[in-house]
């Protein structure tokens, strides 16, 4: 019979019982058949959810019927329409009672929150952690985000009363009515510890939590905890192998595992819990999967606090930001998006290809990909191909005699190849070869490495115009690809680094904390950093060397001893502008390309308004229309050479 309620919003959420000794006051009133309202007798209130109610009564109501209802508790007073959705005998009781549950309104659900919080906060701790483990855990029907809401309620005001004062207890229970729950055999509740980065486990049933620790990385645990994606797992058929070590640790044997992710209150993954071998079955079914969700919400809710920080963490999101020796730094939506690249790219096996300018970061994004990844506890190699000997390059790509390839010496883990324009041909064709076969030639060993590839050349033209490159191995490189801006096109990255390069500095070199002046950081700010990351890196370092005894930085250095060249902010602005920095290029014509750059820029600036652009510039609204005409004709007539032969030699 209970299945039917599952239709009932009422019976899809978390119920809290009420006693008679609480004081609750509650009152219903039936529409009689004149059109008046008397009230029901012998009522008595059961139970409040945050949708409904349930009551009994020795007076008869029809489903469907509407009820004018009261709830008075305390000062608390609110008045409600409700209608029965469900009425049955009450078992075990007198047969002129009948139970009912009813459904309120929807403009009704605060003033019923309210009541439940104010109800919740007079009951003694004891019975509210009761209700918590009873009543979360055991309503096999709940749903997940009606049910999480009301145990969210509950388990934020337990612990304002109780503070978690015996948490580890609490937590214990749940535990043990989550394996009864699934009818399995054990259980576990694993967080992660940022100093060892490892999952430990912080309750276990049916083993000692101290043997459960291990590589965040790892099993079952580890795959859930890294992608935050839920497992069901029939370790027979599946062949977990880390499970089978696992179990000849702890003398267990693991038949079946679900597993899901635990998150604290910014959405961060903190840990998981893993439920171990269901009883008289092979895996656990659909139905334990839908329950699983549930009691991950509910020990979000008790872990919801939860946040390590660590300086010794592998973990990007649990790094203190300005500790970590792999860091991506800045705010910028292109840094958000490598970010979100680091996700989507860290657990896959193709080859990876990152382009961009020399020092924009390439190798510190592979290597904080690599450390975040699957492979993160192997080997990790970087081949340099830009001003190295070809024989010393021809080695660490394929051996020699008793020097073995670093492709051979990452088995398991990553080579980067770094700047892969600058390796010569004939050592490409060898690469791809490799690289296909998965062999190096003369080697019995297969070849496990994740290949990377960064790049800051025209790997196109190379192959179309010059043939200085290998087609076959570009095509094998871009399986995926990943561009990184340079610095001047995401400026707000570039205070950020700033800070995090001085403090690191500072540190370095054993000196108190400096600071840029605010007109020496705009000066920063506002440079196009042609040497992108790394060019700052050398500017901050000279500016602490410069300024070993003052606290507060507020030159940019002599002429004789620069921190930037300022000389060379012209240059990069103009390789922006499209064929401003073109040598075969009229003056005339160059100096409209520049006009059209400044022009474009200042209307961007009055969102769209080109008078008051022109204003702002000096000159009329009509100039500013013939100058972009002429700037827009210099452009077309560049881009289509051949149907304007005589506009261009003009």
């Amino acid at each position: 019979m209970l299945t039917s309620f599952a239709e009932f919003k009422y019976y899809q959420s978390f119920r809290v019982p009420v006693e008679s000794c609480d004081d609750v006051m509650f009152l219903v009133e039936q529409e009689n058949d004149q059109g008046k309202f008397d009230f029901v007798e012998k009522v008595k209130l059961l139970d409040v959810s945050m949708t409904g109610l349930g009551f009994v009564s020795s007076t008869p109501l029809a489903v469907g019927a509407v009820l004018r209802c009261s709830i008075q508790f305390k000062r608390l007073r609110f008045d409600f329409s409700a209608s029965v959705v469900r009425a049955f005998h009450n078992v075990g009781e007198s047969d002129e009672l009948m139970s009912y549950g009813a459904e309120l309104d929807v403009e009704d659900f605060g003033n019923m929150k309210r009541f439940i919080e104010q109800y919740i906060q007079s009951l003694p701790p004891e019975r509210v952690k009761d209700s918590l483990v009873k009543l979360a855990l055991t309503q096999h029907y709940a749903s997940e985000k009606e049910g999480f809401e009301m145990f969210s309620l509950l388990l934020s005001l337990f612990k304002d009363i109780t503070q978690f004062g015996d948490k580890e207890k609490f937590v214990e229970s749940m535990l043990e009515e989550i394996v009864r729950i699934l009818n399995a055999q054990r259980a576990s509740i694993f967080l992660i510890n940022t100093e060892t980065n490892e999952l430990e486990a912080v309750a276990a049933l049916g083993i000692d939590k101290e043997l459960l620790k291990f590589d965040y990385r790892k099993g079952i645990a580890g795959s859930v905890f890294t992608t935050g994606v839920s497992l069901n797992i029939d370790c027979k058929n599946d062949k977990v192998r880390f499970s089978e070590e696992m179990d000849r640790l702890t003398g267990y044997d693991t038949r079946s595992i679900i597993c899901g992710p635990i998150t604290n209150r910014e959405d961060k993954i903190i840990g998981v819990i893993e439920v171990l071998n269901k009883r008289n079955e092979t895996r656990f079914t659909v139905e334990d999967e839908k329950t699983m969700k549930v009691l991950a919400l509910i020990l979000s809710s008790v872990f919801h606090h939860y946040n390590p920080l660590s300086e010794k963490s592998l973990i990007r999101r649990f790094s203190t930001p300005y500790d970590r020796e792999f860091a991506w730094i800045g705010r910028s939506s292109q840094t958000s998006e490598i970010r979100k690249a680091v996700v989507r790219l860290k657990d896959i096996d193709s080859p990876l290809l990152v382009s961009g300018e020399t020092g924009v970061g390439k190798k510190l994004f592979l290597r904080i990909l690599h450390n975040e990844g699957k492979r993160g506890l192997a080997p990790y190699q970087v081949i340099s191909c830009k001003g190295v000997d070809e024989k010393d390059l021809e080695t660490q790509l394929f051996g020699s005699g008793e020097i073995r390839s670093k492709l051979e010496e990452c088995i398991g883990g990553s080579v980067v190849i770094d700047e892969v324009g600058f390796m010569p041909l004939q050592l490409q064709n060898r690469l791809f070869k490799v690289l296909s076969d998965r062999r190096i030639p003369g080697s019995h060993i297969s070849i496990d490495t994740r290949v990377l590839f960064t790049n800051s050349r025209n790997l196109k033209q190379m192959i179309e115009e010059e043939g200085a490159f290998n087609p076959e191995l570009y095509n094998f490189m871009c399986s995926s690809e990943l561009h990184i801006e340079p610095l001047r096109k995401r400026p707000v990255d570039i205070e950020d680094i700033l800070s995090f390069c001085l403090k690191k500095e500072c540190r370095k070199q054993g000196l108190l904390l400096k600071e840029f002046s605010d007109e020496v950081k705009d000066q920063l700010v506002a440079y196009a950093w042609p040497g992108n990351v790394t060019e700052l890196q050398k500017a901050v370092e000279k500016a602490v060397l410069y300024n070993p005894k003052a606290h507060i930085i507020s030159d940019l250095g002599s002429k004789s001893t620069p921190i930037i060249d300022i000389t060379k902010n012209t240059n990069c602005l103009l390789e922006n502008i499209p064929f401003a920095d073109d040598p075969n290029l009229p003056l005339k014509d160059r100096v409209a390309l520049v006009e059209r750059e400044m022009i474009l820029s200042e209307i961007k600036r009055h969102k769209g308004n080109k008078s008051r652009a022109a204003q702002t510039m000096g000159i009329s609204r009509e100039a500013l229309r013939k100058k972009m005409l002429i700037s827009d004709e210099i452009i077309e007539t560049l881009k289509t050479p051949a149907a304007n032969p005589d506009k261009k030699a003009a």
